[in-house]
């Protein structure tokens, strides 16, 4: 099908400003050629317009690049993904002593090791910024036991981070560049604020929903021991050249081979079905990518978000079609549904599912099994009942206390272990936060909220 790049422009430039996003940029892939197109500009307060050649943050998409060298390093035989993560790196510990001899690699990759996600610690600008980081985050508590379930990990991935380094003499930063990043040719594509400035940088933007947002006090708030799990910054199109290449068999545009085709058919092989389907758009998890599945159409991908930035990646491997969004601010996530639905419509014959929202016919839920404290690091859930309306507090604590003030919301039923909460953010749903109960293989009862399971304390 030809790609009528007119349109797509108009459509991109018509809800960018309809959703307040200052600037984005686009990139697709489908029929083998590579589109791309950008709108608005990439800092209000200076004006500097947005080009397709201009970079962003991808946040959580840098997980991708790790979970590729990882892989890279698993194929030549230099590590074993179901050995014990102890076995590369003998310092590697977590506060359960017994845990910390049965987390593995493939586990981390899939996020099922119960290490948790929002432990940022800024262990400096030197070499050994991720040694650092894995020795300070040892006496971290784990989000559930190892196996039991799939919860969102930061964690988990700057210590592969550290497994690349171990095995590869290099910084994470240098293999990155020399093991992925110079085969495939990704020339707007960094890991450090110093190399950005030779490009044109998108500026992150804050604000309140419906409103044009202001500039972030800051490009960057990111340690360099964020790298492996956050800090990536690209073009959209150098993104998709990515994504290109695990469609592609594991070969670059030229011929490169980066990748066995076993390699990169195992990363998309689903190792964990996701509980909450709906804060990342997951249906299950693989080695490093989120997976869909669009009413039958397998897809993968990944979302990502740092101070103000939002950017998303969208694959359907039966169509040969990839798209990249890169956006700095206001309704990204709304931007980035209704433009992709459209696109994956028309490119791949794909129907994505509805936005998430409250039933119109909410069911009569008994909340008895639900009520109590749930808790992971930093964060403690509090769930009652108030005159039938269920009703929940999400309060920052420890290291995170003075992250935020207490969030209260209450619960709207979609079925016996889904709700639904307002005051969701752009990272989230498109208006409504999911808030999801299931239970671990041991039998504890938990609750997701943002992809992290807090299992029940009390």
């Amino acid at each position: 099908m030809t790609f009528d790049l007119a349109h797509w422009q108009t459509r991109l430039d018509e809800l960018r400003a309809t959703h307040h996003v200052p600037g984005a940029t686009l990139a697709v892939l489908t029929g083998g050629h590579l589109h791309e197109l950008a709108s608005g500009v990439l800092h209000r307060g200076t004006g500097v317009e947005a080009t397709t050649d201009s970079v962003f943050q991808l946040g959580s998409i840098a997980k991708i690049y790790t979970a590729t060298l990882v892989m890279q390093l698993a194929e030549s035989g230099d590590l074993d993904l179901d050995a014990p993560v102890v076995t590369v790196l003998p310092d590697f510990a977590v506060a359960d002593a017994e845990a910390t001899k049965k987390i593995t690699t493939r586990q981390l990759l899939s996020h099922t090791g119960g290490l948790t996600c929002d432990f940022t610690h800024d262990t400096g600008r030197g070499d050994d910024c991720l040694a650092k980081y894995v020795e300070a985050a040892q006496g971290v508590a784990l989000d559930c036991p190892p196996g039991t379930a799939v919860s969102y990990s930061s964690v988990g991935y700057n210590v592969l981070g550290r497994i690349i380094e171990v095995l590869t003499g290099q910084t994470w930063d240098e293999a990155l560049k020399d093991r992925l990043l110079t085969p495939l040719g990704l020339t707007h594509t960094m890991t450090l604020p110093e190399e950005v400035l030779r490009f044109r940088a998108a500026m992150g933007h804050l604000g309140e929903p419906g409103a044009d947002p202001d500039p972030a006090p800051a490009w960057d708030l990111m340690p360099r021991s964020a790298g492996p799990y956050g800090r990536v910054i690209a073009s959209a199109g150098d993104v998709v050249r990515l994504a290109r290449m695990h469609l592609d068999g594991g070969t670059a545009q030229d011929g490169t081979r980066v990748l066995a085709p076993g390699t990169v058919e195992a990363m998309q092989r689903r190792e964990v079905d996701c509980p909450d389907k709906w804060t990342v758009s997951s249906d299950g998890w693989g080695l490093g990518w989120t997976l869909y599945d669009w009413f039958g159409t397998p897809g993968f991908g990944h979302d990502g978000a740092s101070i103000g930035q939002y950017a998303y990646l969208r694959v359907t491997p039966e169509a040969g079609v990839a798209i990249a969004l890169l956006t700095n601010g206001g309704g990204a996530r709304r931007l980035y549904a209704t433009l992709f639905r459209e696109l994956l419509d028309e490119l791949a014959g794909v129907r994505m599912p509805d936005a998430f929202e409250p039933a119109a016919q909410p069911p009569t839920v008994d909340m008895a099994p639900f009520l109590g404290t749930y808790r992971r690091e930093g964060v403690v859930i509090t769930v009652t009942e108030h005159d039938g309306t269920p009703h929940l507090v999400y309060e920052f604590v420890d290291g995170m206390k003075d992250f935020s003030p207490p969030l209260e919301m209450n619960l709207s039923p979609v079925s016996d272990t889904v709700f639904a909460a307002s005051g969701a953010g752009p990272s989230f749903s498109e208006d409504w936060m999911p808030v999801v109960f299931s239970t671990l293989t041991d039998g504890t009862m938990c609750c997701y909220i943002g992809m992290r399971a807090a299992p029940k304390a009390g």
